[in-house]
């Protein structure tokens, strides 16, 4: 998508909402392959938001760095996998974990950026945890996020992506442990899934799925949608025919209203006024039905 198309709908954006209480993430794919990335954020900054960035880090030197900066980046997530060859055989590159960690430990030295990890944790990184901790701790990141990989698009049927039920324990009780423990870099799990009475001790916050709520896309074709890793069956309209703020206040109601997902193991679950289906993410939402496990059963949280 050229850069103008997109800015053209985020100046129709800031004179419906406020700009400085908009974040701009750029994510993909891989951002840091478009050569106006800087440009972009910069004409973000002066639109008045804030912007930051999510990447494998494969492409970022010190002089790409600054000169994102200096265009008014405020935030970056970089990738880490595993040690060296969990993470290679992940991303199918044979020079992208040290990549990576040249890239954690550049945004990690610029102390007003604000910046993260993040792991896709799978069968064969869960035992390497407290090594992968160890690694991070050398490279003076502070903040490190958790996630599971769900059974979609080039995972699904690729078993050794999806962590088994008691893996899913393993990776709970690891988290806890770091985080009662003060280890640096802290970690948390992500927002995909609700936990129940682990809520309050693998993350900051209680889950709530944000999308189409609080977060809205605009994917490479122009597609409106909230997240992106969501069904593409839930994609809202799209900016090449369709005003942005008009279908930002008047659709996105699977998002909004959300009693579809009552079905299956959620009809009858007790926890469901707190869950509401779970992360959009799981859901195949023409076939109404959850991809992958029943979380709540499989971390014994919904006892």
């Amino acid at each position: 998508m050229p850069a103008e198309d997109f800015l053209k709908v985020t100046e129709l954006i800031r004179q419906k909402q406020k700009p400085d209480d908009i974040t701009v993430v750029m994510t993909g794919g891989e951002p840091l392959l478009r050569s106006d990335l800087a440009e972009t954020g910069r004409k973000l900054r002066e639109q008045g938001f804030r912007w930051s960035l999510v990447t494998n880090g494969y492409l970022l030197k010190p002089e790409r760095l600054n000169e994102l900066l200096n265009a008014g980046l405020g935030a970056i997530t970089v990738s880490l996998d595993g040690p060296e060859a969990e993470h290679n055989w992940l991303r199918n590159n044979s020079n992208s974990y040290q990549r990576a960690i040249e890239t954690i430990r550049l945004v990690a030295r610029a102390k007003q950026l604000n910046s993260d990890v993040v792991t896709c944790v799978n069968q064969r990184n869960i035992h390497l945890l407290p090594e992968i901790q160890k690694i991070l701790g050398e490279t003076g990141i502070r903040k490190w996020r958790l996630f599971t990989i769900t059974p979609i698009g080039r995972a699904a049927g690729v078993e050794v992506l999806s962590l088994r039920s008691g893996q899913l324990n393993q990776l709970m009780n690891f988290i806890e442990k770091n985080r009662s423990s003060g280890a640096v870099p802290r970690a948390s799990f992500s927002c995909e899934a609700y936990l129940g009475n682990l809520e309050a001790k693998v993350r900051d916050g209680y889950f709530f799925c944000r999308a189409g709520i609080h977060i809205g896309s605009i994917l490479a074709d122009g597609g409106i949608s909230a997240c992106p890793n969501i069904d593409r069956n839930l994609v809202q309209g799209n900016i090449y025919q369709d005003d942005f703020n008009k279908i930002w206040e008047e659709k996105f109601l699977p998002f909004r209203n959300r009693e579809w997902t009552k079905t299956n193991e959620c009809l009858t679950c007790n926890q469901y006024r707190y869950c509401e289906g779970n992360g959009m993410h799981w859901w195949d939402y023409e076939k109404r039905r959850m991809h992958g496990c029943n979380w709540l059963s499989a971390v014994g949280s919904g006892q």
